[in-house]
């Protein structure tokens, strides 16, 4: 820097005398020509140094002054600034930085090391080398941030649109979306912020703030955002509702920090894509919100399970109802439908969200009902009600929802699949120990042919009929273990002590034939064993909302059994 200031002196002073220099030049070359005191060649020479002389008085010649020193001195500068920032420009460590203390990151160059770039800017500002010196800094301190967030893995914000299978094969990036953006704007931004006012401060406020933009936008900002525009243009599914609510929450709790480090006009790219992401997260969300209703009621058209599951359908809304409900999702929603509404320049109400989803619930019962109307076998008719209906109380029952609909509203359901139950048993398993009646089978002498004949046709009848109905249930699913353990248990209870009292008393008559297993089938052991694994459900891929196609025919003429209106009010 001392040398490079003599240097300049020295142009200086060559530059300011050029004038006077020439002046006697010319006054030396008009006496030799008057007096004819040098030749011609001396004279020519001298003649040529005037004329150069002359040409350096304009600034773009001036360098010629020093033959090249002044620029290979501003070059080693440039260098020496380089080689500042490079030494001192350390990647945060990220086990400190990922912490749980959202502390700002301190400013990342010691003092000492600012004053010296200070000096080196303003020199080479002084030679109109401002621009190639902030080239310089964004070039390696956006690349100091970027290696900060490479141990962060982020290949996930280059996904496109055209690469998602659906909204949940990127729900998992949602989540670290969200944190490694704050992580990025709390800490890596927020420091270079301060960093560019503490280096380019006596440069002026669209110096610093221009740099600080180039940075940002080099080093990843850009790339956070179009991450959350991607997602809100992936195709429409309810569960993207959720996802676009954590989106939106995450934007919100750094909306303050985004004014403070992007608010300046050396930002508007940034802001722009701010806003389009805001816009387009508030625009999606409502439009999914209220149309999932219609989407509840497009499902009523669709068959019912062939095993008398619970539909995906019904599982899904009552765990989606709740979460829009509780506390981490229903203030962002409802903050995103008063903005939405505010820019169609309407009002919200809270009652509003509220009454939506339980038009949703009722929409639901609606279409259970209508579900339970389709089956043409009685007992899965029966058997589909029982486990829905337990459904909605069981998983209803002391939350967001259930509090909503009511004590009342619980209390039907559970009093419909104690109703659908009792029916159940009653009409299937229940009338199977009839056929292991023991009428005509008192033993007289000479009568024990006849009682034998009776309980091979019993025991076959019975075999037939368990068979039938247990080859048809066993590929019937009844989710919730709780009421399918009772159910068994009633199963059990209803006909296996008939079936080992029967057996004790008669089995004896046909176990000594050659053909006793084709009467005395199953041991007492093995009934029980067969009844009480039952209704066990089967691994199923996770699926979305969408209508679930069966074949087959269902006939609409089945009995009402008392289910005629709504309890949703």
């Amino acid at each position: 820097m001392a040398v490079l200031k003599r240097l300049e002196e020295a142009l200086r002073f060559l530059g300011e005398n050029c004038g006077l220099a020439i002046q006697w030049l010319e006054d030396i070359v008009e006496y030799l020509e008057d007096n004819t005191v040098a030749d011609e060649r001396y004279l020519a020479n001298l003649k040529k140094a005037l004329k150069n002389l002359r040409e350096l008085q304009n600034d773009e010649e001036k360098a010629r002054l020093d033959g090249g020193l002044l620029e290979a001195a501003l070059d080693k500068l440039e260098n020496e600034f380089r080689q500042l920032l490079t030494e001192n420009s350390v990647p945060l460590p990220m086990a400190a930085a990922l912490g749980d203390q959202a502390c700002i990151a301190p400013s990342p160059l010691p003092v000492s090391v600012i004053h010296k770039l200070q000096a080196i800017l303003g020199r080479l500002k002084a030679n109109n080398r401002l621009e190639k010196c902030i080239s310089i800094y964004v070039e390696v301190r956006s690349s100091n941030v970027r290696a900060s967030l490479q141990a962060l893995n982020l290949d996930y914000l280059e996904i496109s649109v055209s690469e998602f299978n659906d909204v949940q094969s990127i729900e998992g990036y949602i989540g670290q979306w969200g944190k490694h953006l704050e992580f990025a704007v709390k800490h890596l931004f927020e420091a270079e912020y301060k960093l560019c006012n503490d280096v380019y401060e006596r440069m002026g406020l669209d110096v610093w703030m221009g740099c600080f933009s180039r940075i940002a936008a080099q080093a990843g900002i850009l790339a956070f955002l179009q991450f959350g525009k991607t997602v809100t243009e992936s195709k429409k599914d309810p569960i993207k509702l959720l996802k676009l609510l954590d989106i939106f929450a995450s934007l919100n709790k750094l909306r303050l920090d985004f004014n403070r480090l992007f608010g300046g006009a050396a930002c508007a790219e940034i802001q722009n894509l701010t806003r389009d992401l805001i816009k387009s997260v508030i625009d999606g969300a409502a439009e999914i919100f209220w149309e999932l209703l219609l989407q509840v009621e497009l499902q009523r058209q669709s068959p019912p399970p062939l095993d008398g599951n619970v539909p995906r359908l019904v599982s899904f809304i009552t765990d989606y109802c709740n979460k829009l409900l509780g506390d981490d999702y229903k203030p962002i929603l409802t903050q995103v439908l008063i903005i939405h509404r505010s820019w169609k320049r309407q009002s919200f109400q809270e009652k509003l969200l509220v009454t939506e989803i339980l038009n949703i619930v009722k929409a639901v019962e609606l279409n259970l009902e209508t579900w339970i109307k389709a089956y043409e076998d009685p007992m899965l008719t029966n058997f589909f009600a029982m486990n829905n209906h337990w459904h909605l109380y069981k998983h209803l029952k002391g939350t967001k929802l259930g509090d909503l609909l009511g004590d009342s509203w619980l209390r039907e359901h559970e009093n419909y699949k104690e109703y659908y139950s009792t029916i159940f048993l009653r009409e299937s398993w229940g009338k199977l120990p009839s056929h292991l009646s023991r009428e005509g089978l008192i033993l007289f002498s000479g009568g024990r042919a006849t009682a034998r004949d009776l309980v091979k046709k019993r025991l076959k009848k019975f075999n037939e009929v368990f068979d039938e109905m247990y080859g048809k249930q066993s590929g019937w699913v009844m989710p919730e273990r709780d009421l399918r353990e009772k159910t068994c248990q009633l199963i059990v209870q209803a006909v296996v002590p008939v079936y080992r009292s029967y057996m004790q008393n008669y089995g004896p008559l046909v176990e000594q034939e050659a053909s006793s297993t084709k009467y005395a089938k199953y041991t007492v052991q093995k009934l029980e064993e067969m009844l009480s694994c039952l209704y066990r459900p089967k691994p199923v891929r996770h699926a979305s909302l969408r209508g679930r196609q069966f074949s087959g025919k269902y006939g609409n003429g089945m009995p009402d059994l008392r289910r005629t209106a709504s309890a949703v009010v």
